[in-house]
């Protein structure tokens, strides 16, 4: 190898143990502390609710859910501001997922990481259940977690 790469190549071969040595701390444990590290308080009086529909409500197939929050304000992902998050709704959702990892965007977990604070959903006829979560900057629900009483309506 001539002289002028030999820095290059140790700089390389530096780069290649850091980064296995890295996915090796990730893979004993380490995800859960960066996690741990990304939640935010939530105030004790911190409440969000879904406002309508309400409970029990028979709605069209597409209808308006309206979020509620007291207690805290909203602020889009990516905003880290005390006292602030954005809310995830949880449709037919069992079981709450993980509240000290970032809420994971699917059909049944919806994010509205510009602020919403309200939306328009088409649901199949039928009884469904509606849930809100509230994220923080980086859709982890705070350390206090502020989560809805579910809402369980009929589309008809």
């Amino acid at each position: 190898m001539p002289r002028s790469l030999a820095p290059l190549h140790r700089w390389f071969k530096a780069a290649v143990i850091l980064c296995c040595a890295l996915v090796f701390s990730l893979s004993l444990g380490g995800a859960p502390s960066w996690a741990a590290a990304q939640l935010s308080h939530a105030p004790e009086n911190a409440q969000t609710y879904i406002i309508e529909p309400s409970d029990g409500e028979t709605v069209r197939s597409d209808f308006t859910v309206k979020f509620g929050l007291t207690g805290m304000g909203v602020a889009p992902a990516g905003v880290e501001k005390d006292n602030t998050g954005h809310h995830h709704l949880l449709i037919d959702v069992a079981e709450l997922p993980e509240l000290t990892e970032p809420l994971a965007s699917t059909d049944n977990i919806k994010h509205f990481g510009g602020g919403q604070t309200e939306t328009q959903l088409s649901l199949a006829p039928g009884e469904h259940t509606l849930r809100l979560v509230l994220g923080n900057y980086s859709h982890v629900p705070h350390d206090n977690p502020v989560v809805s009483e579910p809402v369980t309506i009929t589309v008809k």
